[in-house]
Parts: C-alpha cells; sequence; structure tokens
C-alpha cells in the first residue's frame, strides 16, 4: 500500500509540473485516438449543446479520462498484476471512454423529434431565401438564424462550396454529419436547385417546396402517433391500477363481511 501511495505522488507531481504532459501525449497520438471517435459523435455534440462547444476538445477529454482511470486501476492492481486484472482494467478504461458518448445518444434518442424536426423547419426559412439569392448566398445568409446545432456544418458547407467546389460532396458531408430524418435526400434536392437556368430553378423550387412540406407532416404524424400512443398506455395504467384498487376494496369488504 505504501508503495502505491508513493507511485501515486510521484505521478501527481509528474503531472502538476507537466514533466509528464497527458494533453500533449494525446494530441501528439491524436490520430491514433480519432479511430476510436464514433462517426455520429460531432452530431450528437452539436444536439446536446448547440455551436458553443470545441467538439475535438471534448473528445480529447473523453480519451484523457479513460486514460487516468486506467493508471488509477493500474496502481491497484500493482501489488496483484494478473491477466484478469489487466483485462479489468481496460474494461473499466473503455466503459469510462463510452459513457459520455453514452448519454449523448441517451439525449438524442430522448429529444429525438425536436432534433429532426429542426431541419424541415429551418428549410423552410431557407426556401423563402433562395427565390431572391442563389443556393449558397442563401445558405450563408441563413446560419445566423440557422438552429445551434446546424452552424457549424452549415459553415464548413459554404466555405467548401465558395473555395470552388462545385460537386455535391459539401451538400453530402453535411447530411453525414446530421443525420436526421431524410437529410440526405433533402441535401441532394439543395444541390440540384442550384443548378440550371432560372426557368428550371423556378420548378425545382416548388419541388423543394413540396419535399419541406411534406417532411414537415411526417415529422408532425409520428410525433401525434408517440403523443397517442403514450396517452394509451397512461390510459392502460390507470384502468389497471383502478382494477387493482377495486379488486382490493372488495376483498376487504368481503373479510369484513366474514369476521361477522
Amino acid at each position: 500500500m505504501e508503495i502505491i501511495i508513493v507511485i501515486a505522488i510521484i505521478l501527481f507531481v509528474l503531472f502538476y509540473n507537466k514533466t509528464i504532459d497527458g494533453k500533449k501525449f494525446i494530441t501528439d497520438n491524436e490520430k491514433f485516438f480519432q479511430v476510436l471517435r464514433e462517426s455520429d459523435y460531432d452530431f450528437l455534440v452539436y444536439s446536446r449543446y448547440g455551436d458553443d462547444v470545441d467538439v475535438d476538445e471534448l473528445f480529447k477529454k473523453r480519451v484523457q479520462n479513460a486514460f487516468l482511470i486506467g493508471i488509477l486501476f493500474f496502481m491497484l492492481f500493482l501489488s496483484n498484476i494478473t491477466l484478469i486484472n489487466v483485462i479489468l482494467t481496460f474494461v473499466i478504461m473503455f466503459l469510462v471512454f463510452k459513457q459520455p458518448y453514452t448519454k449523448l445518444k441517451g439525449y438524442y434518442k430522448k429529444h429525438l423529434h425536436e432534433i429532426d424536426l429542426l431541419l424541415p423547419y429551418y428549410l423552410k426559412g431557407l426556401e423563402i431565401l433562395i427565390q431572391h439569392y442563389t443556393v449558397p448566398v442563401a445558405i450563408g445568409k441563413s446560419i445566423d438564424d440557422a438552429p445551434d446545432i446546424f452552424k457549424p456544418g452549415l459553415r464548413k458547407l459554404v466555405e467548401r462550396v465558395n473555395a470552388g467546389d462545385s460537386t455535391v460532396d459539401p451538400y453530402m458531408e453535411f447530411s453525414n454529419t446530421y443525420p436526421v430524418r431524410d437529410s440526405m435526400r433533402m441535401m441532394r434536392l439543395l444541390y440540384r436547385l442550384g443548378l440550371g437556368s432560372q426557368e428550371k430553378k423556378q420548378e425545382r423550387l416548388m419541388m423543394f417546396s413540396r419535399s419541406v412540406s411534406n417532411l414537415q407532416n411526417k415529422a408532425r404524424e409520428v410525433k401525434y402517433k408517440e403523443r397517442l400512443g403514450h396517452m394509451e398506455s397512461q390510459t392502460m395504467v390507470m384502468l389497471v391500477f383502478t382494477g387493482v384498487v377495486v379488486m382490493i376494496i372488495i376483498l376487504i369488504s368481503m373479510m369484513s363481511m366474514m369476521s361477522f
């Protein structure tokens, strides 16, 4: 035990004096840790915290916390290093690393419809701007009023288009970063809307408008069905509870009559 305390003190001093710099180690080996980064992590962070957060910094903190817990458990098992203890240490490190992601995933599932509704309502506002500007300019002008969750992706999209990328790739990258309902299909429509003559633009704008309206209606229907299902389940619970209470009252009454 004394050895573990001494090692803990030495490690604390080394980290405190930055002789061992945990952040530098993670930054220097960032490309290796990026393999562990979930494909939807950025989207989940933006859906929870909005635009005012550094996603890369949050990810580095996850890695750093996992390593700190790993060092702690390694010191605890120092007097009895076995294969099971080593495996247990790595499992605990993995669980600590995954825990923030699991919480973000839970938040997204809980607020799924609210987040999914953000895209069609944003696109509805964008539709008005597209009537007066080109698609890239309209997107650029819409960023300030866009939901916080989409702002980083929209800025990146506009930057790539302004840099000369006239392919569908910037739009597809946005839809991959924000995998909300029908985002890929809507981004393809938005890309096509920026192509062709003014006559074709009006035709495609009408198609785009219908698609956005259909997307809004679909989201409302799903939300309505969920509310209806929730009300039905609550009604069933109340009926069962009422039935149980009635049965208890009848049993009490029968037992009272039998006692007489």
